[in-house]
């Protein structure tokens, strides 16, 4: 070649790198049509192999013709905004047109994926030009419904090269980066001549050689960032864990977690904590450094990702049904006591209890969603405290193995971030999240058993009430959903439940948590001669069977209408559900029930609400009832009628909600002397006798100090008592005891001198 002819060429290629973007694109890519006839054909088939060129051509025609014969499908207008475009893998499988012609496609996309997405790619580039023609960026194909989808114990070495699918959930993501290249133009540093270099695996690739004619250089190249041929796309990386489910629970096992890479529009599409379903290719990098050995690690170059969170119930989508499942459901259905047989069914070991396994019950069924109100949350909160030995961690266990998407921790081994998210720093400087407990639990019910050992509460504030999780560490601000029902059980700071103290003071924890919980259930070991032989046979029957136990048991003296419905009768033998085909009753009643409260129920519930709210203001304390407690009653009756299947919540399940909180409160107001004391508030924030003594005393010497004085009159000592808050009709209780204890010495006169505030 003459300098003359290369110095035109090096003018000819300054003259076309001057131009707009689109302008090269359009003249040079998209709208050749001798390109084989299709608009973009270098844009995604980069090798011509004209040994083949013909089979290419008639698979881009079968291609064409499908994608005109569903149009409907494909509106080319969204595509070319949304860049992408979704293909139903069991839509194409069905048309038996499509697959005549093409009577290998199915093998073709699994071993050969990345050459048929090409095609796909560019029989829809031609679409799209033909209708706009000013279009000039690439397309990507989103594959769907591929089957069967794979858990992360199967994939093995020979799952390489080869499309799969598999569901996880997201537990960590990276940040995005826009350093990513998939293409890069190179220019010759002696000839200026430019060549195209395709970036193998995302590493960085020189070219070979300069293919100039007559330019023999092989070094020398420097790359043209800038150039509209050198392709930068978005770049994001997902660590997915495996579902753990009740058929695949393998003990004493880290959850196994596999890597994901993410580009272009599929960048940002989750979040830690998300359920996904992961479409795309199994490839392996070498990580391993010079005379190390060679070790190789598994990810996943995504194709497509299917968040269930854009779903309706999305975490439902963990279980499948079957034809058999929904003959199950059906015989659960007709069950003539099916409420009482939930129940019995939930935790067998545990003998009683009804009430507090009804409302845990109702928990794992959850309100009705409200589309249009999401402020308003739709999932319950439940508390167990009580003395040790009562079985709350097993019934905590019971719900995490039932619940469709359960997660169960220990307070004393969690911190504040693996409850919430953790904020980790990469080696390259990006910040990445990774998703807690509550997060993991999203859409479902995260169990925490030694609720009172865990040392930082503040966190699930927002969790419990606003349904997210939100940080803000290095610079980094974002909102995670944390849409979890909290059931938490814990003991005593003294080890056994002190009922002359309130739940704050028992547990140690501050009013506004406890206030969020909208069941909170006391269990109190009394004993009782008939209840104690009858738990004594029902353990002792657990360790001479090995199969499901079968409840029987006496009818015992019960406290209200609905307990004694939720009890068996007399030598009533019936055989329980197990707890895999019970998770998927509840996951059925959660995706396809979806409860409305007929006025009759509302009714009774704002009856209830009103009575209470004027008993509270009877006794100067309207903080004890508030909104929040009709909301929860409201839950709660929704979740009734859930649990049975039905679409309308009656006044029946109201009359059976109110009597669960009416055995709530009963656990939350009775005080050391079996009275029930609404000065107790339910948030905790209520004071003990023993701690109303303390106050009153201490407000006493106060006074005495700021007026000199040591003796008071009984006047003045109840305008004190009525400034702390303690009622008129305890009054003289107080000076009696504070008199017993030689706190207060009467003197004639209707007069008391104060001695000491020293206990």
């Amino acid at each position: 070649m003459s300098a003359k002819s290369r110095f035109s060429k090096k003018s000819w290629y300054k003259k076309r790198f001057s131009t707009r973007k689109t302008t090269f694109e359009k003249s040079e890519v998209n709208n050749n049509p001798s390109l084989h006839g299709y608009y973009g054909f270098k844009l995604y088939i980069k090798t011509d192999q004209s040994a083949n060129i013909e089979i290419t051509l008639q698979k881009l025609t079968h291609l064409e013709t499908y994608f005109n014969k569903h149009s409907e499908k494909y509106n080319l207008e969204t595509i070319s905004k949304t860049k992408s475009f979704v293909i139903d893998l069991l839509h194409i499988y069905s048309d038996e047109e499509f697959n005549l012609k093409w009577n290998n496609f199915k093998d073709e996309i699994l071993k050969d994926t990345k050459n048929v997405l090409s095609l796909m790619a560019v029989a829809m580039h031609q679409l799209i030009v033909m209708h706009n023609t000013d279009f000039n960026s690439f397309v990507h194909p989103r594959l769907i419904n591929h089957e069967p989808i794979l858990n992360l114990k199967n994939l093995r070495t020979n799952c390489f090269g080869t499309l799969t699918s598999i569901r996880g959930t997201v537990i960590k993501a990276s940040s995005t980066r826009q350093l990513l290249t998939k293409e890069i133009l190179f220019e010759c540093g002696n000839c200026e001549g430019r060549q195209v270099v395709q970036q193998i695996e995302n590493t960085y690739t020189l070219p070979k050689g300069c293919p100039t004619k007559g330019c023999r250089a092989q070094s020398n190249f420097c790359p043209i960032l800038d150039s509209p041929l050198t392709r930068t796309v978005d770049w994001q990386c997902l660590k997915i864990q495996e579902l753990i489910g009740a058929n695949q629970y393998e003990n004493g096992r880290v959850p196994r977690t596999i890597e994901c890479e993410l580009t272009d529009d599929l960048v940002g599409f989750c979040l830690p904590g998300d359920d996904v379903t992961i479409t795309g290719v199994i490839k392996s990098r070498n990580s391993a450094k010079k005379n190390q050995p060679s070790t190789f690690s598994m990810y996943i170059d995504v194709i497509s990702v299917v968040n269930d969170k854009s779903r309706a119930n999305g975490s439902i989508e963990r279980i499948t049904f079957d034809t058999e499942d929904y003959y199950a459901i059906q015989k659960i259905h007709s069950e003539p006591f099916l409420f009482r047989f939930l129940v019995q069914s939930l935790c067998p070991n545990i003998y009683g209890n009804e009430i507090v396994k009804a409302g845990l019950l109702l928990t794992l069924f959850g309100g009705t969603h409200c589309e249009d109100e999401s402020t308003i949350r739709s999932i319950s909160h439940v508390l167990m405290v009580g003395d040790p030995g009562l079985g709350k961690s097993q019934m905590l266990l019971a719900c995490a193995n039932v619940a469709p998407k359960g997660v169960y921790v220990c307070g004393n081994t969690s911190t504040s971030s693996g409850l919430t998210v953790t904020m980790t720093k990469e080696s390259n400087g990006d910040y990445s999240l990774e998703a807690g407990a509550l997060l993991l639990a999203d859409q479902g019910c995260c169990c925490i058993d030694e609720f009172d050992k865990m040392t930082q509460h503040s966190s699930l504030l927002e969790a419990m009430e606003q349904q997210s999780v939100s940080i803000a560490k290095a610079g980094v601000m974002c909102n995670l959903s944390a849409r979890a029902s909290i059931l938490a059980a814990g003991n005593p700071v003294g080890g056994h439940y002190d009922k002359a103290k309130t739940v704050a003071e028992n547990l140690k924890i501050s009013s506004p948590l406890i206030s969020r919980f909208d069941l909170v259930f006391v269990l109190v070991d009394q004993p009782c001669e008939k209840y104690d032989k009858l738990v004594s046979e029902r353990v002792l029957g657990l360790h001479r069977q090995s199969k499901q136990p079968r409840v029987k048991q006496d009818t015992i003296t019960v406290r209200d209408c609905l307990e004694d419905r939720l009890k068996l009768n007399g030598n009533e033998d019936i055989e329980l559900l197990d707890h895999p085909l019970m998770r998927k009753y509840i996951a059925y009643a959660q995706k396809y029930v979806h409860p409305v409260i007929l006025p009759e129920a509302q009714e009774i519930l704002g009856k209830f609400y009103l009575e209470l709210r004027k008993y509270c203001a009877e006794h100067n304390n309207c903080s004890l009832i508030t909104p929040r407690q009709l909301e929860s009653m409201i839950r709660l009756t929704q979740a009734r009628a859930k649990a049975e299947l039905r679409e309308e919540a009656t006044a029946e399940d109201a009359v059976d909600v109110l009597e669960i909180m009416r055995n709530s409160f009963i656990d939350i107001f009775t005080d050391e002397t079996g009275t029930l004391d609404f000065r107790r508030s339910q948030s905790g924030s209520g004071m003990s006798k023993q701690k109303q003594l303390k106050e009153f005393l201490s407000v006493l010497q106060q006074q005495a100090e700021d007026l000199s004085q040591s003796v008071f009159t009984r006047d003045q000592l109840k305008e004190v008592a009525e400034e702390i808050g303690i009622a008129k009709e305890a009054f003289s209780d107080v000076l009696q005891k504070l008199n017993f204890h030689g706190y207060l010495l009467m003197r004639g006169g209707n007069k008391y001198q104060l001695a000491s505030v020293d206990f």
